[in-house]
């Protein structure tokens, strides 16, 4: 299985080439060569599957045995999952009036994003391991992929990890859960700005390239095609737990309502649907509605400040991985994949050519959700199942009830929940419902804290630098 650039000017990756090369060379973002197909009878062979071994299923088909031999791939997977809470790893909920709710959030710091990271540290420690090498990860989070990147690093001999996170745009729980690991490892920088200027230190320490390849750095944002792989398995699982019987032919259709920011969940749904799996994407967003005015119109454009909202990791301004999602609908149209782009960064903004967009608005439909819409559904959910969402999924269960309250007959429907409530108990009292705050979130209070800032007026991108350039001198120190 080869890997290519979605901007097709960089040469053909392995597996492994992927997994340690955050963006490709030429700017673009990596995706499969091409797709393997899914019959019925190997969609039938999986719908009886657990979570995990769906992973393993998908991981195989991607990664190939000459790479990670499949004993060994089925081992780290297990590994990735033995710390999460449910033995099922994701679970679904089944609610009133066919309200469908996968918790993807049975990790250790409560978000979805546990699953893909942890799988994909364990892919990195054991390249690393079998090379003796040492990797600097660098990583700018909105809230969730900070603590997950965290937490499923520390302690790992081979690797550091660097994180910026955004001062008072995450919720304190977030902040608590990066601020409060002390690992020699483990490195955190509170930024005076929000996730899309903490961005762009981090974008020009990769831009130079020797620097990059000198000290070995990579990252864990959700343009790591192994993130976007392991993501596919929440739409399969989705699907397998939703889908009325898989006896008919052709198989039923199921809706999945994907709530998103930066839509690496929404690129991993595209593949699986590509791939041959029935589903329906619904993609929810809150105020920051970039994606629903593409799917919508055709416009790919940035307004002029990202707004703040309940559903705080969704505050995105820049959805990277709509270009995997062009590239793919486009039929591999790296050309026009990158013009499209080029464009976009040039100006922040690009109409879609008339065909890409009738092929996006025919592999989707989008929503875009308001704060009250959010705090609305949260307490409704609440009224009829004494179930609390958090904002993130109240994005998506505000479209099932939209649709629900419209009386037309629909499609079976799974509305995928990236977060637990309790990260969430802002938003939790601005819907007027009381938090339920598990006890090791409440001890985050309690815990000494290390985290350097980044204030206004400082030279970030030097900081950035500065602190690279020391951890490998520590490195070659200790070697």
């Amino acid at each position: 299985m080869w890997y290519v650039s979605t901007r097709g000017m960089a040469p053909r990756v392995d597996f492994e080439g992927a997994l340690f090369s955050g963006y490709a060379p030429d700017g673009g973002l990596f995706m499969p060569e091409e797709l393997p197909q899914l019959g019925i009878e190997t969609l039938r062979q999986w719908s009886s599957l657990s979570y995990p071994s769906l992973v393993k299923e998908l991981c195989t088909l991607f990664i190939g045995p000459e790479l990670i031999p499949r004993d060994v791939l089925n081992d780290l997977i297990d590994q990735a999952f033995h710390r999460f809470r449910h033995r099922e790893v994701v679970h679904l909920s089944r609610l009133r009036n066919g309200l469908n709710v996968l918790e993807l959030w049975h990790g250790v710091t409560y978000a979805f994003k546990d699953l893909a990271l942890g799988c994909t540290a364990q892919f990195l420690q054991y390249f690393l391991e079998k090379k003796e090498k040492h990797v600097t990860v660098v990583v700018g989070t909105s809230g969730d992929t900070g603590s997950a990147a965290i937490e499923s690093v520390q302690g790992a001999k081979n690797v550091d990890i660097i994180v910026l996170l955004p001062q008072g745009h995450c919720t304190k729980i977030q902040e608590l859960q990066m601020t409060t690991v002390l690992r020699e490892n483990v490195h955190v920088f509170g930024v005076e700005g929000n996730s899309d200027e903490l961005d762009e230190p981090i974008k020009a320490v990769f831009a130079d390239v020797a620097f990059v390849k000198k000290h070995n750095l990579m990252s864990l944002n959700s343009i790591n095609w192994s993130r976007v792989l392991v993501q596919m398995a929440h739409h399969f699982f989705a699907y397998f737990q939703c889908a009325p019987s898989l006896d008919t032919h052709p198989l039923p259709p199921v809706e999945v309502v994907v709530p998103t920011g930066a839509a690496g969940n929404l690129a991993a749904g595209c593949l699986a649907q590509k791939m041959g799996l029935p589903i329906r994407l619904v993609v929810a967003v809150n105020c920051n509605d970039i994606i629903h005015r593409t799917v919508q119109r055709g416009d790919f454009s940035l307004f002029k400040a990202v707004k703040l909202t309940l559903a705080s990791a969704m505050d995105i301004q820049v959805p990277y991985n709509m270009e995997r999602i062009f590239w793919l609908l486009s039929g591999s149209d790296s050309q026009g994949t990158r013009a499209l782009m080029e464009q976009f960064e040039r100006t922040q903004s690009t109409s879609l050519p008339e065909e890409l967009h009738d092929k996006l608005s025919e592999a989707m439909t989008s929503e875009s959700v308001s704060d009250e819409a959010i705090t609305r559904t949260m307490s409704r959910c609440w009224e009829e199942n004494q179930y609390l969402l958090c904002p993130h999924s109240a994005v998506a269960v505000s479209y099932h009830y939209q649709q629900t309250d419209r009386q037309q007959p629909s499609l079976p429907r799974c509305c995928l929940a990236p977060a637990s409530a309790a990260k969430f108990p802002e938003a939790v009292l601005a819907a007027g419902l009381t938090p339920e705050t598990p006890a090791e979130i409440l001890a985050l209070e309690f815990k000494e804290t290390r985290c350097t800032p980044m204030r206004k007026g400082d030279d970030w991108t030097l900081m950035l630098r500065n602190t690279i350039e020391g951890l490998s001198w520590q490195q070659r120190a200790h070697s």
